[in-house]
C-alpha cells in the first residue's frame, strides 16, 4: 500500500492491483491512448499497451471517424466520368473545365463542385393543351417532344431550368402553329407537317436563348374536338368520307371513261393509218399498172383497146344475169323466162335462139349463181373495134 492511499487499497482490483476506473478519465491520457492507436493504425509507432476498457472504445470510435472522413475527402476529389457523361467543373460557382470520360482529381468541395451530365439520353415529356385554331375552332391536341443536351455548358449556366424552359418553349411553338392552322388541317391531313413546324421553332427558339439543346423528334399524338361538340364532329367527318367517296367514284368513272376514249381514238387512228396505207399501196399499184398499159398502149393502139374492152367488160358482166341478143335479129318477138331470173334460187343465164334467115345465134353467158341486176348489151362488132 502506498502512503498516500487514502482509500486503503479498497479501490483496487484484488487479482490485478489495478485501480477501478470509478471516476472520470484523465483528457491527457485519452489523447495519448488515441496517437498510440492511430500510430499502429497505419504501422508506425509501437502498438499501444493495454488501456481501461472505456478508452479502447473510444479509440475505435475515433478510427471509424477517422475513416469515414478519408472515404468521404477520396469521393470529394476522386471522380470518374462514364462515356455517355461530361463533367463541367464548377470552381467557387464559376465555370473551371469540362471533364472529359476517365478517372479525375479535383478540389474537395466548397472549392471546386463537379456537374456531370448525361449528354447521350434522350429526355421527353407530353404536352396537353386545349387550343384555338385559325378558323376560331377549338381543338385538344397532345404532342411527345423529344430532347438531348448537345452542349453541357450552355445547358448548365445560360438557363436557371432548362428542363422547364424546353416545356414552355414547346407549349408557346404549338400554340403558334395550331394558331396559324385551320381546323379541319389539324384534325386531318396536316399532322406530320404541323409536327414538323413545331420542332423547327422550338429549335430555333432554343438556339436563340443558347440552351445547348436538340429537338430530335415531335410527334403530334393526338387532335381532336372537345368531348362536348364530338356528335356534331362525327357528323362533320360522316359527311367528309361521304364526299370523299363521291370524289373517288367520280374520279374512277372519269379514268375509265378517259381510258375507253383514249382506247378508241387509238383505234381509228390506226385504222385510218392502215386505210391510207391501203389506199396509197392501191394508188401506186394503179399508177404502176397504168403506167404499164400506157407503155403498151404506145406500143400497140388497137390491141390494147380491145384488150382493155375485153376487161372492163367482163367485170360489168360478171355479177349480173345476162341476155344476149343478136342484134339483126330483125322484128321477131322475143320472150324472156321473168319467172327464171327473178327466181333467187334457180337464177341462170337464159339463152334464147331467135329465128333468124341467116341462121345466126347468140350465145349466152353463164348466169352468177349469187343474182344480180339484168343487164342487157349488144354483141360488139369486131370489124368496128378498130375504129374506136
Amino acid at each position: 500500500m502506498a502512503w498516500n492511499d487514502s482509500d486503503n487499497g479498497k479501490d483496487r482490483d484484488p487479482w490485478s492491483g489495478r485501480r477501478n476506473q470509478r471516476g472520470p478519465p484523465d483528457l491527457d491520457e485519452l489523447l495519448r491512448q488515441f496517437q498510440e492507436r492511430l500510430s499502429g493504425l497505419f504501422g508506425r509507432g509501437k502498438r499501444p499497451a493495454p488501456s481501461a476498457p472505456g478508452g479502447e472504445n473510444l479509440g475505435r470510435i475515433g478510427a471509424v471517424v477517422l475513416g469515414l472522413l478519408l472515404l468521404a475527402l477520396a469521393a470529394e476529389v476522386f471522380w470518374k466520368i462514364e462515356p455517355a457523361e461530361r463533367g463541367v467543373v464548377l470552381r467557387f460557382g464559376a465555370y473551371q473545365t469540362t471533364l472529359m470520360p476517365g478517372p479525375h482529381l479535383r478540389f474537395p468541395r466548397p472549392i471546386e463542385t463537379v456537374v456531370r451530365v448525361n449528354i447521350d439520353q434522350i429526355r421527353a415529356f407530353p404536352v396537353n393543351a386545349t387550343m384555338l385554331t385559325q378558323d376560331e375552332n377549338i381543338v385538344d391536341v397532345q404532342i411527345a417532344v423529344q430532347y438531348r443536351i448537345k452542349d453541357v455548358i450552355y445547358y448548365l449556366l445560360r438557363i436557371a431550368d432548362p428542363d422547364a424552359s424546353v416545356q414552355r418553349v414547346a407549349e408557346s411553338s404549338i400554340r403558334d402553329v395550331i394558331g396559324a392552322s385551320t381546323f379541319d388541317f389539324v384534325i386531318g391531313e396536316g399532322r406530320a407537317e404541323i409536327a414538323l413546324k413545331v420542332q423547327a421553332l422550338m429549335q430555333e427558339l432554343l438556339d436563340t436563348y443558347q440552351s445547348g439543346i436538340t429537338v430530335t423528334s415531335v410527334n403530334l399524338l393526338s387532335a381532336n374536338p372537345p368531348e362536348e361538340v364530338k356528335a356534331s364532329y362525327d357528323d362533320a367527318i360522316k359527311a367528309r368520307e361521304d364526299e370523299q367517296r363521291k370524289i373517288n367514284e367520280a374520279e374512277a368513272y372519269r379514268n375509265e371513261i378517259v381510258e375507253r376514249a383514249a382506247g378508241n381514238a387509238d383505234r381509228v387512228r390506226l385504222e385510218s393509218q392502215a386505210y391510207r396505207a391501203q389506199v396509197v399501196s392501191r394508188a401506186t399499184g394503179d399508177a404502176h399498172r397504168f403506167e404499164q398499159v400506157l407503155s403498151e398502149y404506145e406500143k400497140a393502139p388497137v390491141v390494147t383497146r380491145e384488150r382493155l374492152y375485153f376487161d372492163t367488160m367482163e367485170t360489168v358482166l360478171h355479177n349480173s344475169s345476162k341476155i344476149v341478143l343478136d342484134g339483126k335479129a330483125g322484128t321477131n318477138i322475143t320472150y324472156l323466162p321473168l319467172d327464171k331470173l327473178l327466181d333467187p334460187a334457180r337464177q341462170t343465164t337464159a339463152k334464147v335462139a331467135p329465128v333468124e334467115p341467116e341462121g345466126t345465134a347468140a350465145a349466152r353467158a353463164p348466169d352468177n349463181p349469187t343474182g344480180g341486176n339484168e343487164a342487157f348489151g349488144r354483141t360488139p362488132d369486131v370489124r368496128l373495134r378498130g375504129a374506136r
